[in-house]
């Protein structure tokens, strides 16, 4: 043990819960941690109030808050991610003529890390820094749905946790599982006109070796002049060759 045992136990109780498909019982995580029932739960207590850890009371069950996600997507935004992405999304952008984006998830939203702005597209409103609502965009979708029903849920618990910008887009728990179902069953998410209007994307999720959806990568067209349906290969393709690049495993 070292000699702050205290922060020392929160790390290890922060890092079981990572390493989980699925949100743990109490029992679990003190066997896990090697920590007594009153450590465990103090610990957990401090945990939710922090937004580090959820405690889902109806299942008797904790899983990882916002704040931590928030942590992983620092890591994402400093480490290699946004090193290695920048080329596949120059490319990706070259090959599609259009805007492409990376994004990763900070809380209920999605922070931009790379745009790549396609020659003669216009500026979007997704530029590199800006924050938007991640069940309104395409990237936010793709990510959302590789996450766990009970992730999402923490996530989303009621309709005080959506955000319109136009007044379409998913608005409450059961029209974003319906929306995440749809973006599951078809292999990559979609985004017509709810975040700016005129505009649509597909994305597709970036996985790291744990399967964790680290970030979306996407590409948004002006529906005038294209249809997004037309590059999801190019998106998938892109987003598998940095899930592979992370050791995840990618399925095109």
């Amino acid at each position: 043990m070292s000699q702050v045992p205290a922060a020392t136990r929160t790390l290890r109780v922060l890092s079981f819960l990572a390493s989980q498909p699925d949100p743990a019982p109490l029992d679990r995580i003190m066997r896990a941690c090697d920590l007594p029932r009153s450590t465990a739960y103090h610990l957990l207590r401090t945990m939710v109030d922090e937004g580090f850890v959820v405690h889902l009371v109806e299942e008797s069950r904790y899983g990882l808050g916002p704040a931590a996600h928030e942590v992983g997507g620092g890591w994402v935004r400093q480490a290699p991610l946004a090193r290695i992405a920048r080329r596949p999304l120059a490319d990706l952008s070259d090959e599609s003529g259009h805007n492409a984006h990376l994004a990763v998830l900070h809380g209920r939203d999605v922070l931009y890390v790379i745009e790549e702005r396609a020659a003669g597209q216009p500026s979007l409103v997704s530029d590199v820094g800006v924050r938007l609502p991640a069940h309104l965009t395409a990237s936010g979708r793709a990510i959302l749905a590789a996450l766990s029903a009970a992730q999402v849920r923490a996530l989303y618990p009621d309709r005080d946790a959506f955000t319109l910008r136009h007044g379409t887009g998913p608005a409450s728990p059961s029209a974003l599982r319906a929306v995440l179902a749809e973006t599951r069953q078809r292999g990559y998410a979609t985004e017509d006109g709810d975040v700016t209007p005129g505009f649509a994307s597909v994305a597709a999720a970036v996985l790291d070796h744990t399967g964790h959806p680290v970030a979306g990568v996407a590409i948004t067209v002006d529906v005038r002049t294209a249809s997004p349906e037309t590059y999801v290969e190019a998106v998938r393709r892109a987003a598998a060759g940095l899930t592979r690049r992370l050791g995840g495993t990618a399925g095109e």
